[in-house]
């Protein structure tokens, strides 16, 4: 059994070295032949390593949210894949207000926190220091949403509910901030002048580095109440952020608060809820239904390119056949089985296949991390697709190299001998 396989091993290893001799000594043919498999790899896998890129970025801005945490708002989390139809559906909807999100935690007895926030502004922040880039944003939150953004702190201290039921002019910094801010000491009981205002800073939050180019510390963090005091309460929809006690008890939090913002917002039974509830997963599944279409029109051109480059390689197997007749008739009179010449030409096609496809597998992924270089995010190799995309060349190869090799195995041993 192991001489056989031996045997076996030794054969295809040497039919794999005639394969990859006869495609070089036919350089320029070669290299057009397997362009076409080029192509058809090459967009799939640049394709799907870009969204690789983007789908493991939106992954990695969404731990934002900490475990089992939702939000409940008035619009999308994010508008992937909406129709202009619903924004005017979205803009009908009436804002949720403070009173809202209170009443809904005076009656909710699930939850482990619950926080509310929106974002006020952004723009440039002044110390006695100095002063910040004109990006920093400002939101407005209670004590709830730091577990809930799975924010923690580094020193000082959290909002506090007698900050926000007093209004209080005090704020938490990001840890990006605080550092540029106040390069070379504590920030804690300095006075930072956020849109000409003047707030005190009680705390720092640890931080959370980079993501999509941006600094995600880049923030302050004021008491809610402090901010609609200041930027105004009737024009604006806050978000309502819900951290279940469990993952078991993920889905029954979800439901009751769908039931009670229901029966406060008033919505009759049967009618679609007037409120959005987004988590970590269902903006991944948005995001991955949203380019489900990109997928399939990807797959399909790559599919006709790769129908087209087998076409192509059966042309130049069948003029392979004719210009190798002697050879062929010579290796069957020393003995070579007409199976022996199948496997040959069967692994030619075979190899100009893959080498195709190794090529347009390495540029594709060259090409998708381009977007992952220019957002200053890690390079992803996507291994599934790359595995997909040389199982394709293979069966191309198969497919198409299967009638040439045959017309060779099947030509007569004594008419090739005399073939010129």
């Amino acid at each position: 059994m192991n001489r056989q396989f031996l045997a076996s091993f030794t054969e295809l290893r040497e039919i794999t070295w005639m394969a990859l001799a006869a495609i070089a000594a036919h350089k320029l043919r070669s290299a057009l032949t397997l362009l076409g498999v080029l192509v058809g790899v090459f967009s799939i896998i640049v394709v799907m390593t870009a969204m690789r890129v983007m789908q493991s970025n939106i992954e990695r801005q969404l731990t934002m949210l900490g475990s089992d945490t939702f939000m409940v708002r008035k619009w999308p989390a994010a508008f992937i894949g909406v129709s202009p139809g619903d924004f005017e559906k979205y803009w009908r909807r009436k804002n949720i207000d403070l009173r809202d999100a209170r009443r809904l935690m005076d009656k909710i007895n699930i939850p482990a926190t619950i926080g509310i926030e929106a974002t006020f502004w952004s723009g440039e922040i002044v110390t006695r220091y100095k002063n910040s880039a004109p990006t920093v944003r400002l939101y407005g939150e209670t004590p709830g949403s730091f577990a809930a953004h799975n924010w923690n702190l580094a020193e000082g201290r959290l909002l506090m509910n007698a900050d926000v039921d007093s209004d209080r002019h005090v704020c938490v910094l990001g840890y990006g901030l605080a550092t540029n801010i106040f390069p070379n000491s504590s920030p804690l009981g300095e006075l930072v002048k956020v849109d000409g205002i003047n707030y005190t800073v009680v705390g720092v939050l640890e931080g959370k580095g980079v993501a999509m180019g941006g600094d995600q510390d880049n923030f302050a963090v004021v008491p809610i109440t402090t901010c609609l005091n200041r930027y105004g309460r009737w024009s604006r929809s806050l978000t309502i952020l819900v951290q279940a006690p469990s993952r078991e008890r993920y889905e029954a939090t979800v439901e009751e608060v769908r039931s009670i913002m229901r029966i406060l917002r008033k919505v009759p039974p049967g009618k679609e809820d007037d409120f959005e509830i987004a988590s970590n997963n269902s903006m991944i599944d948005q995001f991955q239904n949203f380019t489900k279409n990109v997928r399939l029109g990807v797959a399909l051109v790559s599919g006709i390119a790769l129908l087209a480059a087998g076409v192509g390689i059966m042309n130049i197997m069948l003029v392979s056949v004719t210009e190798r007749t002697r050879e062929i008739g010579i290796r069957r009179a020393i003995g070579a089985k007409k199976r022996n010449i199948m496997v040959q030409f069967i692994m030619e096609a075979i190899v100009l296949c893959e080498v195709g496809g190794a090529v347009g597998v390495v540029l594709g992924i060259l090409g998708g991390n381009l977007l992952a270089l220019l957002l200053k995010l890690p390079p992803v190799i996507p291994f599934d697709w790359v595995a997909i995309g040389l199982a394709m060349c293979s069966v191309v190869g198969i497919i198409f190299g299967t009638y040439p090799a045959w017309k060779a195995a099947n030509l007569d041993p004594i008419e090739s001998l005399r073939y010129e």
